[in-house]
């Protein structure tokens, strides 16, 4: 391509630019004589040639480059895939194990609340017993209450005429003692 660009300058264009080429380069000039024409035009083609293999040669460079980029994310895509892969199989177990776990947390929760429920009719029973035990030991206390309070009233009702009796001698025996000072008063007198 810039074979062709340099072919298809004019002679008196390619003398312009050597001639620019020496006044901006001295050493292009040897001692007084500047170089000919057919030189710089032999020296540019020349270098044209080497800049356009080294372009080639950069160009395969970066060919193999960007093919050895392209394989080594190739291989970073299979890597993390397979990571990606594992991290789902290992959530995937981990969640099958989560649900089996919680299934049986879910049976022994329900195994304890059959559990206690039938503990707690166990203790309504009992208490239910302790209940009627208390009523029936009130029954027998009431009962046993009521036979002591009838007896307290008849041995009341014992005292009450023993004491009555005991007043009734009494006064009887003061009244006779009584009259029998009296009388003994009388006849002495």
């Amino acid at each position: 391509m810039i074979k062709d660009m340099a072919s298809k300058f004019t002679e008196e264009e390619l003398e312009q630019i050597g001639n620019y080429l020496a006044e901006k380069y001295p050493v292009l000039k040897s001692g007084s004589e500047l170089y000919r024409y057919s030189d710089i035009k032999i020296d540019i083609h020349e270098r044209i040639v080497r800049v356009e293999e080294e372009l080639k040669h950069q160009r395969e460079l970066i060919y193999e480059v960007l093919k050895m980029m392209e394989k080594r994310f190739e291989e970073a895509q299979a890597y993390n895939e397979k990571k990606f892969q594992q991290v789902d199989k290992r959530l995937d177990e981990m969640h099958f194990y989560n649900e089996k776990r919680f299934e049986q947390i879910d049976t022994r929760l329900e195994e304890m609340k059959e559990y206690n429920e039938k503990r707690f009719e166990q203790v309504d029973k009992r208490f239910e017993q302790v209940d009627r035990r208390f009523e029936e030991m009130r029954t027998d206390m009431n009962s046993r209450f009521e036979q002591v309070r009838a007896d307290m009233n008849s041995r009341f009702e014992q005292v009450d005429k023993r004491f009555s009796m005991m007043m009734w001698f009494t006064g009887i025996g003061f009244t006779l003692v009584t009259t029998i000072i009296t009388g003994a008063f009388v006849l002495l007198k």
